[in-house]
């Protein structure tokens, strides 16, 4: 009796139909390869939509609970990626980012790359790696995902005054960060929104976190480490009485009087690394390390 092919479920960017362009190649690919793709609902019919792709043969599926899943496959962005991570959840399937965006530190095989890449798979030459996630708790429900890979923001909400952000560590207080916001980020959020604001750019399995301000007040202020074992309480003050927490990009508006708790969560997200598995080949080459930018 023939063993079932391993299942792979696919998801994708839902917004920008031309980088879903290679969605077909991928599909044939991993058929040809020996595997039975199942693509999200949702990409499905975006594809079908919008992309004018004939996918109607391949099963689709709207929770990934519903499968017996080998692996997942994330085509877009960074941001793709998070959304498929969101979706992944807890359920320790490893993700393959194919990156159809711009920068891609999570999703690093590039469109070219998708034929050696899902070779490499069938093969078994691949690594997990295991990203840490950051838990949120509120006094108040959260609506959405309440795990962020990236980051967490609590930010300013409806007018231009800055926000007072009381922040305890451990227990004792770190700072009373005056700012248009906070973010607090794993290592892998470090090449995220963090680094926009001055913070440092953290190796993944460095079981840490960082805190960064949004454009202190005080020119003294800068990015904090610290171990991710601890638990980190936040209480917000606000001219407006609401701010907005934002979960991986995921935003809602909170009260000022709710207190967020975050933690290190207690499960992973695991990101498959086949064509390129070293953090610091894919720092130099998204950074442009060492090129030279001169005009010639």
């Amino acid at each position: 009796m023939q063993d079932r092919a391993p299942r792979v479920a696919v998801f994708g960017n839902i917004y920008q139909s031309e980088k879903s362009s290679c969605a077909e190649f991928l599909l044939h690919k991993l058929k040809a390869e020996g595997f039975e793709p199942h693509i999200e609902a949702q990409f499905s019919e975006f594809l079908q939509r919008e992309a004018r792709l004939d996918v109607s043969d391949v099963p689709t599926f709207t929770r990934i609970e519903e499968l017996d899943a080998t692996f997942a496959v994330s085509m877009g962005g960074d941001g793709t990626f998070l959304r498929t991570a969101a979706e992944v959840r807890d359920s320790e399937v490893p993700i393959l980012g194919v990156n159809t965006g711009h920068m891609g530190f999570l999703a690093d095989v590039a469109s070219a790359e998708i034929s050696e890449a899902i070779a490499l798979l069938k093969a078994g030459n691949y690594k997990v790696d295991e990203r840490s996630l950051i838990k949120v708790d509120t006094d108040a429900p959260l609506g959405g995902y309440p795990y962020a890979l990236n980051e967490v923001a609590l930010l300013k909400y409806d007018n231009s005054s800055l926000i007072s952000v009381a922040t305890f560590v451990g227990g004792e207080l770190l700072a009373n960060y005056v700012a248009d916001g906070l973010i607090i980020c794993t290592p892998t959020g470090s090449t995220g929104y963090s680094i926009s604001v001055g913070g440092p750019i953290i190796v993944p399995a460095s079981h840490s976190l960082c805190i960064s301000a949004v454009a202190p007040h005080s020119l003294s202020v800068r990015p904090v480490i610290v171990t991710d074992d601890v638990e980190i309480e936040l209480h917000v003050k606000s001219r407006s009485q609401k701010f907005l927490i934002a979960i991986d990009g995921r935003s809602e508006v909170l009260d000022e009087g709710v207190v967020v708790r975050l933690r290190r969560a207690d499960h992973t997200i695991r990101v498959l690394k086949v064509c390129r598995p070293q953090f610091f080949d894919t720092l130099r080459d998204k950074m442009q390390w060492g090129a030279d930018q001169r005009l010639r």
